[in-house]
């Protein structure tokens, strides 16, 4: 039996914060991360929890992690929890396989987004004007076609209850100065062609994806998640058909589900039935079996 955990009480533990999904406690030189079973959709909590989400999340984070540590660093110290420190290991029931132990790094304020086909907000946007987060793009492009070259639409990171919006790439030399904001922008496009063609090997297109990079040691490495079902959009290559929306292995099942329901997408988000919950535990959970081969 899957053990679900919607959040963590680690009381004798100095918890940093929760985010929509992630439990997060300051271990002084260090960061330990929890990935619970929480799921948020349209930047709202949902009070029904993905079974064995968490789990799935860190192992297919682990696995993108180890892959791009040539491109550029990244936070993991580990994710046993036998290695962590000893006023931890007590929790190693909970922790095993939902947990990383991190460096401690000063996150940037940007959500890096990189699109390599035009879908969901960048597809009304194009429609409506012929641009995606005000970069131009080709006319005549169809809706889930794979665009020229992947573009970088960096967002704000927004609290939880508000909406992350994007800005263009000159407000990201604002916040980050010119060379950390370039430099950003090449890192993250080096991790999506990596593991775009990686994914296209095993059969599946890597349509967009967020991702998140902090400041340790004066080092710019990459953190939070990389590539899963929450921050990307996953597709089956061979039923990919331009001209329409795809079937996805990943959140947009749940957000498809959702947009049926009359809800002002406004707190409190609805429960999910039982089926829902197990249909997108079931696509998480297929998804890394087929990038993990």
């Amino acid at each position: 039996m899957v053990q679900t955990v919607m959040k963590t009480e680690f009381e004798d533990l100095k918890l940093l914060g929760r985010g929509k999904v992630r439990d997060i406690y300051d271990l002084g030189d260090t960061l330990l991360i929890v990935t619970t079973d929480r799921l948020s959709a349209f930047d709202v909590i949902l009070p029904t929890p993905i079974p064995g989400k968490g789990t799935l999340l860190t192992q297919m984070s682990l696995m993108w992690f180890e892959k791009t540590s040539h491109i550029v660093p990244n936070h993991i110290i580990s994710a046993d929890p036998s290695q962590y420190p000893e006023p931890v290991r007590k929790y190693a029931d909970v922790l095993e396989g939902r947990s990383m132990l991190v460096k401690k790094a000063k996150p940037l304020p940007v959500e890096c987004i990189v699109r390599g086909y035009l879908s969901g907000s960048g597809w009304k946007e194009y429609k409506a004007s012929g641009t995606v987060c005000g970069i131009g793009l080709p006319t005549g492009l169809q809706e889930s076609q794979k665009l020229p070259q992947a573009i970088y639409t960096p967002s704000t990171k927004a609290e939880i209850g508000d909406h992350d919006e994007n800005i263009t790439f000159e407000k990201t030399v604002e916040l980050l100065g010119e060379a950390r904001a370039e430099k950003v922008r090449e890192l993250s496009l080096a991790v999506y062609k990596f593991g775009a063609d990686y994914a296209a090997e095993k059969g599946i297109l890597i349509a967009d994806t967020k991702m998140e990079f902090g400041i340790y040691r004066d080092e710019i490495i990459l953190i939070d998640e990389v590539m899963t079902p929450d921050s990307s959009r996953f597709w089956r290559a061979a039923d990919h058909r331009v001209g329409s929306s795809q079937t996805s292995l990943d959140k947009q099942y749940i957000r498809d589900y959702l947009e049926s329901l009359d809800w002002d997408k406004s707190d409190p988000g609805p429960a999910l039935p039982d089926e829902v919950a197990v249909e997108a535990a079931r696509r998480y959970m297929e998804i890394l079996d087929i990038l993990r081969g």
